[in-house]
């Protein structure tokens, strides 16, 4: 075995090994029975005095010299105090103990007692050895604070951050309340494929993988929306779907390739109805959650409680940057207008997508929300349905906290002939080299000319959400493992 890049302290864990083995003792044991966990015996310290327990956990410190001393270990629920005795645990156990380093596994069992200083403890009666750590925790295992390590090596940052442990629980909590909040509502989960023949349901560059015996290209999704409008067209009147997406992008602190969304949706309803939808499931969520409807995100207050404020886009637009595209007549005036506001466009844009334009560059972040900006422009809405009172928008909504964008949704577009000319409008884009356009799925097309009833459909960015919700400043905070550039 190679050894000479190791540091002195993994040699001297790897040697320990070997000696262990030597005195008849496995350093990578069977499981323990555990029967408690450190917070029910913390919070109940009373209930648990002098009785006997059994846990397990990581040694997080060590200290103490002679025949006793203390340590703490870390199970998955917090840390407690550990005691041990020589003339307790006998010489051979104590001298196990004594060789134990920072960062083992071990089980514990023993009596609970309370010290002078007041800390609850385990006096330990019996211990095993679990599991060996040959690393040493990283010097600082209060607290690792390398950026780029935490986010590789979430094991490291999850067992010595316990704040980042806290955020993950709060996350699996909260998709449990948005599951529990739509299936208490009637909607039925459901699961659609991940590999797609064609990229459809948003405006993304996809991943593409290849499938050998069918010798065919397929797609990782890119969103679960045309899949589920499927399921309405074919008589499932409330459906949601929660599950990952990849889309082929650049990396921030709101972006991640891969991610995470809800996808709501429901005949007879419109985007209206997905404005209380959502107003009211993440009111729901962060009163189950985090007890409360008034939250602070990066030092702001956020008042979650409903009925949210509804914005027209084109006012907002008005109201920040002072142009009202209600008065731009057509292309070229909006052309100059960007022009001279020193904004840099692609060649050859619609009014209505320099209104969106205006609307990213100069409004999203100034939204501190929680709000909905509806009525956008229908040459950026290819599936959303067209507004009665004007042509050029749809009865499309955004909600933004924060500055973020957390949710898209739309009154659908069920006239399959306006949805094919749609389409090949977004065919003719990508033709002239936007691969962010979409493609023409003839299927679903197909399946709107069966009829579909009028729907309201919704998206949620499940980790952007996670993100306001625990007070995190960047989305791969919230995501486990996320997407990073290899090492060299």
């Amino acid at each position: 075995m190679m050894t000479s890049h190791l540091s002195d302290q993994e040699l001297i864990r790897r040697n320990k090994i070997v000696a262990f083995r030597q005195q008849g003792l496995e350093p990578y044991g069977d499981k323990y029975n555990v029967a408690q966990y450190s917070r029910e015996i913390l919070k109940e310290p009373d209930r648990f005095a002098g009785e006997t327990v059994s846990l397990t956990g990581r040694l997080m410190t060590k200290r103490g010299h002679g025949k006793a001393g203390f340590a703490h270990i870390q199970d998955s629920e917090g840390q407690i105090q550990i005691y041990l005795r020589e003339d307790i645990l006998g010489e051979k156990a104590y001298g196990l103990y004594r060789e134990l380093d920072v960062g083992d596994i071990i089980g514990v069992t023993g009596e609970v007692f309370t010290t002078k200083k007041g800390e609850i403890t385990v006096n330990v009666s019996s211990f095993s050895l679990l599991s060996k750590s040959l690393r040493p925790l990283p010097e600082k295992w209060h607290g690792l604070k390398d950026i780029e390590l935490r986010y590789r090596q979430r094991y490291l940052d999850l067992m010595v951050n316990p704040e980042v442990r806290n955020v993950f629980i709060a996350r699996s909590k909260i998709i449990q309340g948005m599951r529990s909040y739509l299936t208490g509502r009637d909607f039925l989960e459901v699961e659609t494929p991940v590999m797609h023949t064609l990229a459809g349901g948003a405006n993304a560059r996809p991943f593409i993988t290849h499938h050998n015996t069918l010798d065919i290209d397929l797609y990782l999704r890119i969103a679960t929306e045309l899949h589920l409008k499927r399921l309405i067209v074919g008589g499932m009147d409330k459906v949601f779907e929660l599950g990952r997406i990849f889309r082929n992008e650049g990396i921030s602190t709101n972006h991640n390739p891969e991610f995470t969304t809800v996808e709501v949706y429901q005949a007879n309803a419109d985007y209206e109805d997905m404005m209380i939808l959502t107003e009211e499931m993440i009111a729901s969520v962060a009163r189950d959650v985090l007890g409360s409807l008034t939250i602070e995100y990066q030092g702001k207050a956020l008042d979650l409680t409903p009925p949210w404020p509804r914005r027209n886009l084109q006012d907002v637009v008005l109201e920040m940057t002072g142009v009202d595209f209600n008065s731009i007549e057509n292309d070229d005036a909006a052309r100059k207008i960007a022009r001279e506001k020193n904004l840099e466009l692609k060649p050859g844009l619609s009014r209505g997508e320099i209104l969106f334009a205006f609307f990213e560059e100069f409004c999203e972040d100034r939204l501190q929300g929680p709000i909905f900006i509806y009525d956008y422009p229908v040459e950026v809405s290819p599936l959303a349905r067209r507004c009665s009172h004007d042509l050029r928008f749809t009865y499309r909504f955004e909600a933004f906290m924060a500055g973020k964008e957390i949710a898209n949704a739309f009154t659908e577009l069920i006239d399959p002939l306006d949805q094919r000319e749609r389409f090949e409008q977004q065919v003719s884009r990508r033709a002239s080299g936007d691969d962010e356009a979409h493609m023409m799925d003839e299927d679903f097309v197909t399946a709107l000319e069966y009829g579909m009833p009028p729907t309201g459909g919704l998206g949620i960015g499940v980790d952007r959400l996670v993100m306001i919700l625990t007070d995190s400043p960047s989305i791969r905070d919230v995501i486990l493992f996320p997407t990073m550039k290899p090492r060299e």
